[in-house]
């Protein structure tokens, strides 16, 4: 009854335009749901005059629990265009995205073009009613993340026309930049034996970016933070934990740590040297906004090195080569250098 009550206030809200305290000299006004998303809107929006860009989740938050407020409503009610992630990552958003469309703004999803290209996994089954579900986390592959920044930057070109040149011509540079982070990243994690490339998370977000690096994965939970994780889930991870030989487990930064805890004093218990990363990794939500993380870029990168470090903190070779000069942000010494007692 109360999940009823919610989406009847929220459409009452969509109805009933509220201009939200935004300035009538804006020309253009756009909300992004998710850190990525708002992240990918500035880069491509860098020097446009006149554009108003309303972020509506903040550093850790978790996108597949979040629900819209009263002030994100009135915001994506009084915008142009809501930029999103898509495949129903922002699950409590699908009734208020439907109102909004009906009134003529533009609901734009960055795994659309993803997905009719062919590069979304699919065929996850979450439930009796919802099979053949896709995986949402395609932006940790920097390839889909090139494509979803194509596609935005030629919606806000057909919004925009006056400046269409400048957002084409803003993700053209920023697609040449990520494709010098992904070869960064690639190296790097391949220079790990493949017989040791292994990565066990909290929850299945991950998937995408151990096909780009050829790494393997294993999660607790499932593709979303909805599903819980049981002691028979804990179990099976431990397991594979053991016989495959794993010595580190990464925690997420949006997701508590109770089952990862769980699972390494489990494999403790067996005699298993087992610790968990030098850093949490972020997973459905970027960093600070002033902080390396949070930046796609230094989300990626900082995933990236937590992953390389920790391992090389427990004896494996590894080899992270130099920075890309003129990649920006650039990782922070306390980032670039590894705490093996973090």
């Amino acid at each position: 009854m109360g999940h009823r009550i919610w989406i009847m206030a929220m459409l009452f809200a969509v109805l009933c335009p509220n201009a939200a305290g935004q300035s009538e000299a804006e020309r253009l006004r756009i909300v992004a749901t998710t850190t990525q998303a708002a992240d990918l809107m500035r880069i491509l929006s860098a020097d446009i005059h006149g554009l108003s860009l309303t972020a509506l989740m903040g550093p850790g938050v978790d996108p597949h629990l979040y629900q819209p407020t009263e002030a994100d409503i009135a915001a994506m009610n009084a915008a142009q265009m809501v930029v999103y992630s898509g495949l129903r990552l922002e699950g409590q958003f699908d009734t208020v995205f439907s109102a909004l469309a009906e009134q003529g703004i533009t609901i734009y999803a960055l795994g659309a073009l993803v997905k009719d290209a062919g590069f979304i996994i699919g065929g996850f089954d979450l439930s009796e009613t919802l099979v053949n579900v896709d995986d949402p986390h395609f932006w940790f592959d920097p390839l889909n993340w090139q494509l979803s920044a194509e596609g935005l930057a030629g919606a806000l070109a057909a919004l925009d026309p006056a400046n269409a040149a400048a957002y084409l011509a803003n993700a053209a540079a920023y697609i040449e930049e990520l494709q010098r982070l992904y070869e960064w990243a690639d190296a790097g994690l391949r220079s790990i034996a493949e017989g040791q490339r292994y990565l066990v998370t909290s929850h299945d977000a991950f998937q995408y970016f151990g096909g780009v690096f050829s790494w393997r994965l294993q999660a607790i939970q499932g593709l979303s933070t909805e599903d819980e994780a049981g002691v028979g889930d804990i179990q099976d991870t431990v397991d594979f934990v053991i016989e495959n030989d794993i010595p580190v487990l990464f925690v997420e930064s949006s997701v508590p740590p109770d089952t990862i805890e769980a699972v390494i004093a489990a494999a403790r218990a067996q005699g298993r040297d087992v610790r968990i990363g030098i850093r949490e990794l972020f997973g459905d939500a970027m960093g600070e906004p002033d902080a390396f993380g949070g930046t796609y870029i230094g989300m990626l990168a900082q995933n990236a090195l937590t992953i390389m470090q920790s391992y090389q903190c427990m004896g494996v070779a590894v080899e992270i080569g130099a920075w890309p000069p003129g990649l920006n942000p650039e990782p922070p010494e306390e980032i670039w250098n590894a705490d093996c007692d973090a």
